[in-house]
């Protein structure tokens, strides 16, 4: 995706697709291609690509995001059902057509806004955390993990303290007795079903199969789960977009576990929602924009600052703050941009008052705020109403801020893999660099763990790496920390901020702020790379590499595979028999390809191999949860008993 590029709603894509010809749309992905090579200029809300000396492509994008068609003119003779004006779109980020940008004011009100259950024709129930969590739809049309780590981090404290989510229904049952069962309206299992096959499709191809055509099918799907009332079904699907996308062009913040991720909360979604009841059935269909809610006044101390640089094209910061009781809440400014805005933004005024404070001010400072509305996951608001002021701040080692480091890491990686926040806060001792592995981590001894610290975001423009690089020069050190959870069979986390090396009180975001080797205490000196477990050694990864395969090249690459019946035979010889038939499915799925009577290929089923993925990619995430629980030393109440054998381990 081009960075000059505006984002565009998913539904202009598939519009500007679907007018194509059969045979333009052959040429889409090279259209895409050459769009991607020439330069785009950008005059206001108005970008400009020179496709050729005669023509050129103008994307009128008001308020930042292109929500039209029409937004789209193309100068060429095949206008306007030209190649140019939907290789644009296909080029171009993707937007979410709901959410409003970040740095725009939410509402003042204690009304909850629309949701999702709201506008279809049934209204839901319940929902419950799980509900509240998973389907909170950020700015940037991503959703879980990502979306934790990019535009709207969730707020996270120590168990009771944790903010609590205003955007939780009460039980289905309510104050009145047992409710009667509803279910998903025709549309909603409709669209639920054009999520499905067309993210099947994408599986089908794989990343580098899934040209512009496939993904514009998807993000018709998209449109049409979002029209339905499903936007926990049309954020994920745009996110698999965004994923394929970033996979063909070499995105440096490509991830293929993330893409794997999205594809199977995707399809997931799509498979269960149709047939789903109660609060089961209103946690799958989703919100479409946080609530927020009156919170009277409140007292905070700035945390840490970091910045927000996503793949679709939105910028900005965030800030974490504290109460006195330990919850936690956030102060954004994310919006269009670029890693310039990423790295500028710290050093914007907050938008909460009258308080002139910057974001990198906020971070080591306090606030008083008055009126204040906060939604589910701790973000405040900054209607007409808030009023705003500064006040002192506190080191991270006096009362309230001490008590976030007191919470065992086992008990917060509990909470994190139970579905609470993804923020921990730790105390560790500098190692050093662990060397032969894919990116230089950090290793630190935490409370007799050996713990990798890995950088937040891989772009160039943010010092995450510098300064992981510098800190791991300060061996012996013992800091505070605040990290993301990374699940995994190690103990692994992603550094956001921490105490400064040799200044007693004072403290470092490491994705905003530069360390020096002066910075460093005297003497300090890079330690050898200690020896610690190289790599994954369960023999999980045995069923995880075909499913990330299948993900990356699809179908077809399950027929070059290795030893299939060795893999089988290694799982369960060390107890995943479940692995081992799941390992069996995937493979005989693969291979299912009928032919008719003259002996020609029948068109593949690929529901079925769709099916037998999302199985397969359902349990290694259990049971990589499982692992990681047991790698902290912690115990998650939602992973099976049995999950994970002593064999496994």
């Amino acid at each position: 995706m081009s960075p000059g590029l505006p984002p565009v709603v998913p539904s202009v894509t598939a519009e500007l697709v679907a007018a194509l010809s059969p045979r333009l749309r052959k040429r889409l992905d090279a259209g895409v291609t050459k769009l991607l090579a020439r330069p785009a200029a950008r005059d206001g809300d108005t970008v400009r690509i020179a496709v050729d000396d005669d023509t050129d492509v103008v994307l009128n994008a008001p308020g930042g995001t292109v929500t039209s068609a029409d937004a789209i003119h193309c100068g060429c003779l095949l206008a306007p059902d030209c190649l140019h004006r939907a290789a644009a779109a296909s080029a171009a980020p993707v937007a979410d057509p709901d959410a409003a940008p970040a740095s725009e004011a939410p509402p003042t009100g204690g009304a909850e806004e629309t949701t999702a259950a709201e506008s279809s024709a049934t209204p839901a129930d319940g929902a419950g955390e799980s509900a509240a969590r998973d389907t909170e739809v950020p700015p940037t049309g991503r959703t879980g993990e990502e979306a934790a780590r990019t535009s709207e981090p969730a707020p996270t404290g120590g168990g009771e303290g944790t903010a609590p989510r205003a955007s939780e229904p009460a039980s289905a049952g309510g104050a009145g007795g047992a409710a009667v069962a509803e279910t998903a309206t025709e549309a909603q299992r409709t669209a639920a079903r054009a999520v499905f096959d067309a993210a099947a499709a994408v599986l089908e191809a794989g990343a580098d199969g899934a040209g512009a055509v496939l993904q514009a099918e998807l993000l018709h799907a998209a449109h049409t789960a979002r029209l339905a009332g499903l936007p926990r079904a049309a954020a994920a699907a745009v996110s698999v977009v965004t994923g394929v996308r970033a996979a063909r062009t070499a995105d440096p913040g490509y991830r293929l576990t993330d893409l794997a991720g999205a594809l199977a909360d995707a399809l997931g979604v799509a498979h269960r929602l149709p047939h789903a009841t109660g609060p089961d059935l209103t946690a799958l269909r989703g919100t479409v924009r946080q609530p927020y809610r009156p919170d009277g006044s409140l007292r905070l101390y700035g945390l840490f600052s970091e910045p927000v640089l996503t793949a679709t094209g939105y910028a900005g910061a965030v800030t974490w703050t504290a109460d006195a009781h330990g919850r936690l809440y956030t102060v954004s400014d994310v919006a269009p941009g670029g890693p310039a805005r990423a790295t500028g933004a710290a050093d914007r005024a907050v938008r909460i008052g009258d308080t002139s404070l910057t974001h990198r001010e906020l971070s080591r400072a306090g606030l008083a705020v008055s009126g204040a509305t906060v939604s589910p996951t701790g973000r405040l608001g900054a209607g007409a109403g808030v009023r705003a002021v500064r006040a002192p701040g506190v080191s991270w080692r006096s009362e309230p801020l001490d008590r976030l480091w007191e919470v065992p890491a086992a008990e917060q990686v509990a909470r994190v893999l139970n579905g609470g926040p993804d923020l921990l806060f730790l105390e560790a001792t500098v190692l050093g660099t662990v060397r032969g592995t894919a990116d230089d981590a950090l290793l630190a001894d935490c409370a007799g763990l050996a713990l990798r610290l890995s950088t937040a975001h891989d772009d160039p423009a943010l010092p995450y790496r510098d300064n992981l690089r510098l800190l791991a020069a300060a061996g012996g050190s013992r800091l505070r920390i605040v990290a993301r959870l990374a699940p995994g069979p190690l103990p692994r986390a992603l550094l956001l901020a921490a105490e400064h090396p040799s200044d007693a009180g004072a403290r470092v975001d490491l994705g905003l702020d530069r360390l020096r080797h002066a910075d460093l205490p005297t003497g300090a000196a890079a330690p050898p790379a200690p020896t610690v477990p190289t790599g994954d050694e369960a023999p999980l990864h045995l069923l995880r590499r075909r499913v990330h395969q299948t993900v990356s090249g699809g179908r077809g690459v399950l027929a070059l595979a290795g030893d299939q019946a060795g893999d089988r035979a290694r799982l369960r010889r060390l107890g995943l028999t479940t692995a081992g038939d799941l390992l069996d499915d995937l493979h005989a799925a693969a291979a299912d390809r009928s032919r008719d009577t003259f002996g020609r290929l029948l068109p593949a089923d690929t529901a079925h191999f769709a099916r037998a993925w999302l199985a397969a990619a359902v349990y290694t995430d259990t049971v990589e949860r499982a692992l990681c629980a047991s790698a902290w030393g912690a115990a998650p109440a939602d992973v099976p008993a049995g999950a994970l054998t002593p064999a496994a381990r």
